[in-house]
C-alpha cells in the first residue's frame, strides 16, 4: 500500500509512523505536515509547508494512494469552539474532499476519540465538533473509518506536545501496566493504533467506528 500520513509528529502519529515504516504491506509513506521529521527510510517521503491541507504540489499523484491516516489534531482545552472547530473540521474536509474526489477508492481513517457526539448535539464543545467531523467524512465517497481510541500509552520513549497530557503521563505513567491488565479494552497504545490502521486499510472492517476493543483486535491481525 502507498500511505499518505498527516500528523506524523504527534504522540499517535509517531507510533502509526513506526509501524508503516515496519509493515511489509506498505510499500511507501508520504508524510505531510509543517516541519521536517527528522528520520530517514527507504519508505518516506516527505511534504513539508505551512499548511498542510494543500495537496497541490501532488495533486497529480493522489489516485495513487491507498489510505490516508490522518493523526493531526489539537486539544480542545482552552480552545474556543471556532478556532477548534477550524483545525479540527475545517482542515480535515479540506483534506478529505480533496482525496475522495482524486480517489474514491482511498480508505481514509481519521483519528478521534472516546466521547465524540455523533448527534453534535451535546454540552461537550469538542465532542460535537469531532461529531460533525466523523459525519461528514463518512458520507464521502471513499472508504472511511472512525478510530476512536481510549486512553492512549505512548510508547518507545514518544511524550505527547501538549502539557497538560503530559504532566497526566507523568502522574499515570507508573499505572498503565496495571490499568491495562485491568481494563485492556480501554487501553490503546499508539503502535496498536498504528497496526489496526494497516489492518483496515489492508483487508476493511464491520464496522465504520472503531472504539478502543475492535482497534486492540484488528492490531492483532
Amino acid at each position: 500500500m502507498k500511505v499518505i500520513l498527516f500528523g506524523a509528529t504527534g504522540m499517535i502519529g509517531q507510533g502509526v509512523l513506526a509501524e508503516c515504516l515496519r509493515d511489509e504491506r506498505v510499500q511507501q509513506v508520504l508524510a505531510v505536515g509543517r516541519g521536517a521529521l527528522g528520520i530517514e527510510s527507504p519508505k518516506l517521503r516527505e511534504l513539508v509547508q505551512p499548511d498542510p491541507s494543500d495537496l497541490s504540489a501532488i495533486s497529480g499523484e493522489l489516485a495513487e494512494f491507498d489510505a490516508c491516516f490522518f493523526c493531526l489534531g489539537v486539544s480542545s482545552v482552552g480552545m474556543k469552539e471556532a478556532d477548534y472547530r477550524r483545525i479540527t473540521y475545517d482542515l480535515t474536509l479540506r483534506v478529505a474532499n480533496t482525496l475522495a474526489a482524486a480517489n474514491p477508492k482511498m480508505t481514509f481513517i481519521y483519528v478521534s476519540g472516546q466521547g465524540t457526539d455523533s448527534t453534535e448535539q451535546g454540552r461537550s464543545m469538542w465532542g460535537r465538533v469531532k461529531g460533525k467531523t466523523e459525519n461528514d467524512l463518512l458520507a464521502l465517497p471513499f472508504q472511511a473509518y472512525m478510530f476512536r481510541p481510549g486512553f492512549v500509552q505512548p510508547m518507545d520513549g514518544v511524550v505527547s506536545k501538549t502539557p497538560l497530557y503530559r504532566a497526566a503521563y507523568a502522574v499515570t505513567g507508573p499505572l498503565i501496566p496495571l490499568f491495562k491488565r485491568l481494563a485492556p479494552n480501554a487501553v490503546n497504545d499508539n503502535r496498536e493504533i498504528g497496526r489496526a490502521m494497516i489492518s483496515v486499510a489492508a483487508s476493511g472492517a464491520d464496522t465504520r467506528v472503531l472504539k478502543p476493543r475492535e482497534i486492540n483486535a484488528r492490531a492483532r491481525q
